[in-house]
């Protein structure tokens, strides 16, 4: 499978990407490289970009968002496969991820149509009630996005999205393991008449994102990503605005009155997803003695029945990792812990790019799959004897996207929530949930900004005040 007929725009003359399926190895398609020399010819053709976003009307930005997501349902089929190709998706996870990129464009649309300010009551303060006015919301200007593998469709949308609402430009950086796919994206935009020259897509190596997040002329910069490079990119942008996703470690709450068989059926889901490449999937799943045994026992069963292969195949529930290297690097993880005292109690061992299910038990704190974000299909199950006790087991890392709690008593389920330091707590449900209109961002160090279509849209816009003296 190759991708072609990209929307003319920035010629890029570097060496040649050869994309590859995680799965076999087969070429999926080519992209050529653009290089840290290039930035000028990027800016000046996002920076006319700007000028022909920030035109159009609102009418217009929400007519081609809505035409985009009626187009990308029309080739659901075709764009799913690809991502399957692209990033190892099984086929079942790749059609969700279409259906979600069409919401999130709707609601991109949403927010084009009806998020253009309020009227500003002047005279709720003395001495200013003959004023009357209101404030809009305006551009920034030049958006550079930033994206990652693994949804490599809606990741994309939740950042394009909000900024074509906004007016923007926007230079888009997808990843280099699936460019492919954020590239047909932007082909469905500029064939549902968004201007060419609104988006303009780039790849290149770390020397091009240096260079880019940098550059004065960009005023906002949207990562998702990991922490070492969220905390290069917040060194290198100067004074602009910054929104980071940069993962999680999810820790699930499993209280002694927790309706198990609903608890494990939504862990084993939250913990394998996308072959564990989420940051908000179940990591960390903290037990109370009291159904420790029953739970891990049955978690494993579960576990066992999944099937691991070709993610082409409907029967298929967990297909590779992004590379080779990554299931390696997930091995190596808990070689270490099991080293370290762990108890393997399912899978742990790399075929290529597969990497099965695996379940760990008694991790110590000190191991990277415990205090880290794994992002591959590892679990650890601990227990805990007390309430402060599974809280403050929950809250050990020092960042936290999503948290989440089973148990049948409101009483407890609202105190955890309270006291859980993540940016959102699921009660009864796996940590892994999400729709794209709620705000979506991190707890703790590396929090900036928020995603969530409305609350990304503020954010790539800002207030104008008009304010008439009668």
């Amino acid at each position: 499978m190759s991708v072609v007929g990209h929307a003319p725009g920035l010629v890029a003359t570097g060496e040649e990407l050869v994309v590859t399926n995680p799965a076999d190895g087969a070429v999926v398609g080519h992209v050529r490289q653009h290089s840290a020399e290039d930035l000028p010819e990027i800016i000046e053709r996002a920076r006319s970009g700007s000028l022909v976003a920030r035109a159009l009307s609102r009418h217009a930005r929400a007519t081609v968002l809505e035409n985009a997501a009626a187009l990308l349902g029309q080739r659901s089929d075709e764009v799913a496969r690809l991502i399957v190709a692209e990033a190892g998706k099984t086929i079942v996870q790749a059609r969700k991820e279409v259906a979600r990129c069409q919401n999130t464009l709707k609601l991109s649309a949403v927010q084009a149509r009806s998020n253009a300010g309020e009227v500003v009551p002047f005279d709720a303060f003395e001495g200013s009630e003959t004023r009357t006015g209101w404030f809009t919301r305006e551009p920034l200007g030049i958006i550079l996005a930033i994206t990652p593998y693994n949804d490599a469709l809606n990741l994309v949308a939740h950042k394009i999205g909000p900024a074509i609402a906004g007016g923007n430009s926007v230079i888009l950086k997808p990843s280099q393991l699936t460019p492919l796919t954020a590239r047909l994206l932007v082909d469905l935009l500029v064939e549902s008449g968004l201007p060419a020259e609104v988006i303009t897509t780039v790849h290149g190596n770390r020397l091009l994102s240096q260079a880019l997040v940098s550059a004065r002329e960009i005023r906002m910069v949207s990562f998702t990503g990991g922490f070492r490079t969220g905390e290069a990119i917040a060194a290198a942008a100067g004074i602009k605005k910054v929104s980071m996703e940069l993962g999680g470690n999810a820790p699930v709450l499993v209280f002694g009155d927790a309706d198990l068989t609903t608890a494990v059926a939504r862990c084993v889901s939250g913990s394998f997803w996308a072959a564990g490449q989420n940051c908000i999937g179940t990591q960390r799943i903290i037990v109370h003695e009291s159904v420790a045994d029953r739970f891990r026992n049955e978690f494993v069963a579960a576990t066992s029945r999944l099937t691991t292969g070709d993610p082409s195949k409907e029967s298929t529930d967990v297909g590779p990792m992004i590379s080779e290297a990554a299931a390696d690097s997930a091995q190596q993880s808990v070689e270490a812990a099991v080293a370290a005292g762990a108890r393997l109690l399912e899978g742990g061992r790399a075929d290529g790019a597969f990497f099965p299910p695996t379940v760990l038990a008694d991790v110590p704190r000190s191991q990277c799959v415990w205090a880290d974000e794994a992002f591959a299909p590892i679990v650890v199950i601990e227990t805990f004897s007390s309430f402060e006790e599974a809280v403050d087991l929950a809250n050990e890392p020092e960042y936290a996207l999503h948290a989440a709690v089973f148990t049948s008593s409101l009483s407890t389920a609202m105190r955890a929530t309270r006291e859980l330091e993540a940016g959102a707590v699921m009660v009864n449900d796996s940590s892994d949930y999400r729709f794209d209109a709620m705000p979506f961002g991190g707890a703790k160090y590396g929090s900036m900004g928020r995603e969530g279509v409305r609350f990304a849209y503020e954010d790539m816009t800002q207030t104008k005040v008009v304010g008439i003296l009668e």
